[in-house]
């Protein structure tokens, strides 16, 4: 037997416990259907199409992860890339903490992956993998904004709210997912930063509150998060497109 250690691997982790109310009623968001395949397996696909990415672990509802599994099992995925479901918590946080939990010793990197971005392409992916593994810490994917944007003093729904400033545009980025991190900066931040309420949106967010820096590698406009309706009307018409196209 060889004393060699075992190479580092990366893995992916989707936190897909969450209702997604915007979307409407009905089924949660990750479960929702997108072509006729739920969001959910697209989001595990485009994570497995990175040949980077040697596991994959879905964060499914506390008392849905035997539901998730039987899913997963009745679509087609990469056979070269490991697939673990565990139940996830009541916030986005606990569950990509319990994601972390579960990976086994050897990844040092790590995704962190919305499953309400189905479409995010392999490019994408492998560019921020890269960025981990030549050094980064923590890395995000962002888009330039095309829109100008206000800060404003938050009021009641409907109504006029001050605008406090105008942010200059040029140094503002919309952030996407996934998120690429050295998987010890990951934990440790997750360990140590305590965050009220719903909990932390954004991993590299409480990385930052380490004083750990963070960098950006260029988004794609098709690494969008379906959160609302018409999110999931132009999602459709951009997988509709990839398959006249490419046979996606």
């Amino acid at each position: 037997m060889s004393d060699q250690p075992r190479p580092s691997r990366t893995a992916a982790v989707i936190p897909a416990a969450g209702r997604g109310v915007r979307l409407g009623p009905g089924a949660p968001k990750a479960l929702r259907a997108l072509g006729g395949t739920p969001m959910l397996v697209h989001a595990v696909r485009a994570m497995a199409a990175s040949r980077q990415v040697s596991l994959v672990v879905i964060v499914a509802p506390p008392d849905g992860a035997p539901e998730v599994r039987n899913l997963l099992d009745e679509h087609a995925l990469p056979e070269r890339t490991e697939f673990l479901v565990v139940p996830g918590g009541g916030t986005r946080q606990e569950s990509v903490k319990l994601g972390l939990d579960a990976l086994p010793a050897d990844i040092r990197a790590v995704l962190v992956h919305d499953a309400a971005r189905p479409l995010v392409p392999v490019d994408t992916v492998d560019a921020v993998v890269e960025a981990v593994r030549d050094g980064a810490p923590a890395v995000v994917p962002a888009l330039p904004l095309a829109d100008t944007v206000k800060e404003v003093e938050p009021g009641a729904p409907g109504e006029p709210e001050p605008v406090l400033s105008t942010p200059v545009r040029s140094r503002l980025r919309a952030v996407q997912t996934p998120q690429g991190f050295d998987r010890d900066t990951l934990v440790r931040a997750h360990e140590r930063v305590a965050v009220s309420g719903e909990g932390a949106t954004d991993d590299a967010g409480l990385v930052e509150q380490l004083g750990v820096p963070v960098v950006v590698v260029p988004g794609h406009e098709e690494a969008f998060k379906v959160t609302r309706p018409l999110d999931l009307v132009l999602a459709e018409a951009v997988l509709a497109r990839r398959r006249a196209n490419d046979g996606f």
